[in-house]
C-alpha cells in the first residue's frame, strides 16, 4: 500500500482528527503520515511477536570458532582443503592470489549444552547457558562475498544503496505501538578501545524511497542520546510550542499547494521531537536499575555506549512498546589474528547477549519479542595469508554461516541446517551439499531472503503483501524472493 500522493486538505485534517488545535497541549499524536496504525492497517495475520531486537555483528563472526564445531578442521589442521569441498567456489581478491589454503582448526574448546545438545565454543558460555531458548541456524546463505553489499543485503534486501530497511519497513507496515518514541531505534558499539573494523552507514537503517518518517532513529551515549533535540540556550517549552504550531500551519499550507507527503513526515517528526523531550530523560536514565540486572548484563553494563549498555537499554524500550530496535556491534572482520582478536569481541557481547534474553523471559516479554543474532557472511575454514602456530586468520565465506534467534514465535531449542565436516558447504540429513537459492526454498537451508520473510510472518506481514510504489514499480523488502521457513516457527 502506497502514501496517497493526491492527499489533499480535507483528508489531511480528517487523518490528523483535530490534531492541530489539539497540538499546543503536546500530547496529541500526528497520523498524517500513517505511523499511528500503518501502511496496512492490520496485520496480514496473527502476529507472534509485536517488537524485534535485531543483534547485528558487523564484519562477521567466525562461526566454526563459536557454534559450528568441526572436529575434522583441527585433525586436518595445515592439510590443504580438498579442491572436490571447494568445487570451483568463488574467493575473495584478499585470498584468490594464495598458492595454499590450508585448513585451521579452533584454538578453542568445544562442549555441547542443553537439551538439544548444540555445541558452543569456550568463548561464549553465556550464550551456552541458554541454549534451550534459542533457535540456531547453522545453514545460512548470502549472495555477497564483500562486506558492503552483504551489509546492505542483509539489512535491505539489496546489494545496492537505496532501498528501506527492515526496520523502516516494519515501520511503514505496522506504525508505532508508543506515541511517545519512534518506532525504529538505532544503537551502535564498538569493541574497546579496538579499531571499529568495516564502517557503518545511516542508509543501513534509513527508509530509502519510503517517507523519512520511518527511518530509524539513532541513540547515542552521553548527555544528548539524540541530536538536536534538546532546546537551544534561552527557549524553554512554550516557546518551542508556539515555534511548533507557527511551524505546522506552514506547512499545511505548503502541503496543500504541493501534496508532497514528506511535509507530512516532516509535521510528524517535529511532533514526535517535542513529545521525545520528555520520553528520552526516562528511557534513557539507567540509574534506577538495580545491581542484579548490571550483574546479569555485565560491568559494561554501566558504561553508556557499550554493546551490554545498548542491550540494556534495548530492553527497557521494549518495555515501552518500541516496534523495531537494532544494535550493530563492530570490529568482527578479523581476516588475521582471531586467537588474539576474537575473545575481545566475544567477552563484549557474551554475556550481555544471554543476558539480555533471560532479562526478557523473566520479564514476560521474550514471548513476543523477536531477538535475531548474526553477521552479514561467515568465514572461511582454510586460512587467509600465513597460518603459524600462534595465529590464523580466516576470509569471506557467503556459503554458510551461523545466526540464531529467540523468542517471539520462533521454536527454541531447535537446531536447524548442517554444515559439511569442513563447515565449507550445506549439506542435507544425508550429509549431500545442497545450495541456499533465492529462487526456490530448499529445505535445511535458509538464504537471507528467507530469514527476512519468515521475520516478517512472526510481525504478522505477509512478505509478499507489503509493497511500496516507486518509479511505477511495486518494491518490497524481499524483491521477488523468499520464503517463510515454517520449520522454525513455534
Amino acid at each position: 500500500m502506497a502514501i496517497n500522493k493526491t492527499f489533499n486538505r480535507r483528508d489531511f485534517l480528517r487523518a490528523t482528527a483535530g490534531c492541530l488545535g489539539g497540538a499546543a497541549l503536546g500530547t496529541s499524536f500526528i497520523s498524517s503520515a500513517g505511523m499511528e496504525h500503518g501502511a496496512l492497517g492490520a496485520p496480514h495475520h496473527m502476529p507472534k511477536a509485536k517488537r524485534v531486537i535485531y543483534l547485528f555483528q558487523s564484519g562477521a563472526p567466525s562461526t566454526q570458532d563459536l557454534f559450528d564445531y568441526k572436529p575434522l578442521l583441527r585433525e586436518k589442521h595445515k592439510e590443504e582443503l580438498p579442491d572436490w569441498v571447494r568445487n570451483g567456489q568463488r574467493l575473495t581478491g584478499m585470498s584468490s592470489g594464495q598458492a595454499s589454503f590450508p585448513l585451521c582448526g579452533s584454538k578453542w574448546d568445544f562442549k555441547q549444552y542443553g537439551e538439544n545438545g548444540a555445541w558452543f565454543s569456550e568463548l561464549v558460555p553465556h550464550m551456552a547457558s541458554i541454549s534451550d531458548e534459542l533457535c540456531i541456524i547453522n545453514s545460512m546463505a548470502t549472495d555477497a562475498i564483500n562486506h558492503d553489499p552483504a551489509i546492505t543485503l542483509m539489512q535491505t534486501g539489496f546489494m545496492i544503496p537505496g532501498r528501506p530497511s527492515l526496520g523502516a519497513w516494519v515501520s511503514y507496515g505496522l506504525g508505532s505501538l508508543n506515541n511517545n518514541l519512534p518506532p525504529f531505534i538505532v544503537m551502535t558499539s564498538s569493541p574497546s578501545g579496538q579499531p571499529t573494523g568495516q564502517p557503518l552507514y545511516s542508509r543501513l537503517w534509513g527508509s530509502g524511497f519510503l517517507p523519512s518518517v520511518y527511518q530509524g532513529v539513532q541513540f547515542r551515549p552521553g548527555a544528548d542520546s539524540v541530536l538536536y533535540l534538546n532546546n537551544p540556550n534561552g527557549i524553554d517549552g512554550a516557546k518551542r510550542r508556539h515555534m511548533l504550531d507557527r511551524i505546522l500551519k506552514l506547512n499545511e499550507k505548503e502541503f496543500e499547494r504541493t501534496r508532497d507527503p514528506e511535509i507530512l513526515s516532516r509535521i510528524s517528526q517535529y511532533e514526535m521531537s517535542y513529545r521525545m523531550q520528555e520520553s528520552i530523560p526516562d528511557v534513557t536514565n539507567i540509574n534506577d536499575e538495580p545491581d542484579h540486572i548490571f550483574d546479569l548484563y555485565g560491568e559494561d553494563a554501566r558504561t553508556p555506549g557499550t554493546y551490554a549498555a545498548n542491550c540494556l537499554m534495548a530492553r527497557r524500550l521494549v518495555e515501552r512498546d518500541v516496534r523495531f530496535i537494532q544494535l550493530y556491534h563492530t570490529g568482527w572482520d578479523q581476516h588475521k589474528e582471531i586467537p588474539e582478536k576474537l575473545p575481545i569481541q566475544t567477552q563484549s557481547t557474551d554475556q550481555a547477549t544471554a543476558g539480555l534474553i533471560k532479562d526478557l523471559k523473566q520479564r514476560g516479554l521474550l514471548e513476543d519479542t523477536l531477538v535475531i543474532w548474526g553477521g552479514e557472511f561467515g568465514r572461511t575454514s582454510y586460512c587467509q595469508g600465513e597460518l603459524t602456530d600462534k595465529t590464523y586468520g580466516r576470509d569471506h565465506h557467503p556459503r554458510c554461516f551461523t545466526m540464531f534467534m529467540a523468542g517471539g514465535g520462533i521454536k527454541s531449542g531447535l537446531i536447524y541446517g548442517k554444515t559439511d565436516d569442513y563447515g565449507y558447504n550445506i549439506v542435507n540429513d544425508n550429509g549431500q551439499p545442497i545450495e541456499a537459492s533465492k529462487h526456490h526454498y530448499v529445505p535445511g537451508a535458509v538464504h537471507i531472503y528467507d530469514l527476512q520473510a519468515t521475520v516478517l510472518h512472526l510481525m504478522g506481514i505477509d512478505h509478499a503483501g507489503l509493497t511500496y510504489k516507486y518509479q511505477g514499480r511495486r518494491f518490497r523488502l524481499t524483491d521477488v524472493h523468499g520464503h517463510v521457513v515454517k520449520d522454525l516457527l513455534a
